[in-house]
């Protein structure tokens, strides 16, 4: 009798160890999906208006946590320069750049990919707009930019791609130098900004992301007694994603490619994801690539954005 009692009080001590230990797979498991929980970390450029931007980004980081089955977060920045610097180090895992803080990012950080763009970013283009009290003809040439020599400018951001690398770019090809214009020119730090300094007079000519000058004009929030477009630039390659490799070690191999499809697959014809393209200023999203932004490296180079 005591032997028998003796085993069961060490099988019943035993329980809770054999419990812990019964299926060794779930540790495994545990420790396999740890990656999962992982949060993708995603930014943008700053070049609209906060509110509009936090806007954006909470409905799209809601459809891509859906369509990846992960947590994605959205992370604001405070400059162009700040979203370079926190792709580099990792702090963003996935940025929507312009074309040069895009370049920029992609030099610092070997084997990064930019993976889609919007339809609209394959052709895009700037434009000058001109406060209306300035008198300022509108422009039909390149070489008419020169009309422009003696009035006030303003850029967007001093990295921007349409507010002040390609605009920059074109004025040297009609002999622009900055020093040709009244007093030092300006960087608003923002498309938005810049409709408004213009708009206000404390600048006479200004340039924008034609996307953008379209949307807020559309919206009813440019007075077009005060301002007006007087030039359009050639087109050229400018918004992109751009994706920090090491996410493939958290997610896997595929990840980059889900992630591209994620964008590709929004759809016009369902009201939530038309609502993003929408405030994207999109039709739809398109795959890209690196060498599709070789011209705007080399501008960067030219101008010193590039070293």
């Amino acid at each position: 009798m005591k032997q028998f009692l003796s085993q069961g009080l060490t099988l019943i001590l035993l329980l809770p160890l054999t419990a812990c230990f019964s299926n060794p797979s779930d540790t495994l498991s545990s420790n396999t999906n740890n990656t999962n929980v992982i949060p993708l970390v995603i930014g943008a450029i700053p070049d609209q208006d906060p509110e509009k931007l936090q806007r954006l980004y909470t409905k799209l980081t809601d459809y891509l946590e859906a369509e990846l089955d992960l947590t994605v977060e959205y992370k604001p920045v405070t400059d162009y320069a700040a979203a370079v610097t926190a792709f580099r180090v990792g702090d963003l895992d996935f940025v929507w750049f312009g074309g040069l803080t895009g370049t920029q990012a992609r030099l610092q950080v070997e084997n990064a990919q930019a993976i889609a763009q919007r339809d609209i970013d394959a052709n895009f283009h700037s434009v000058f707009i001109a406060n209306k009290s300035s008198n300022i003809v509108p422009i039909s040439e390149i070489n008419d930019l020169k009309t422009l020599k003696g009035y006030s400018l303003t850029f967007g951001s001093e990295s921007s791609t349409s507010g002040r690398l390609m605009p920059q770019y074109f004025l040297g090809k009609a002999g622009i130098n900055l020093e040709d214009f009244k007093g030092n020119v300006g960087f608003s730090g923002s498309h938005d900004k810049t409709i408004k300094l213009v708009e206000a007079g404390a600048y006479q000519v200004g340039v924008l992301n034609e996307q953008v000058w379209k949307s807020r004009v559309d919206s009813g929030e440019v007075d077009l007694d005060k301002v007006q477009v007087i030039w359009r630039t050639p087109p050229y390659y400018d918004y992109h994603w751009v994706i920090n490799p090491q996410v493939k070690d958290r997610y896997g191999n595929d990840f980059i490619d889900r992630l591209q499809n994620a964008l590709l697959e929004l759809d016009s014809s369902i009201p939530e994801e038309k609502e993003i393209l929408d405030l994207f200023g999109a039709v739809k999203f398109i795959p890209t690539e690196n060498a599709n932004y070789n011209q705007i490296e080399a501008v960067g180079r030219e101008i010193g954005k590039i070293k």
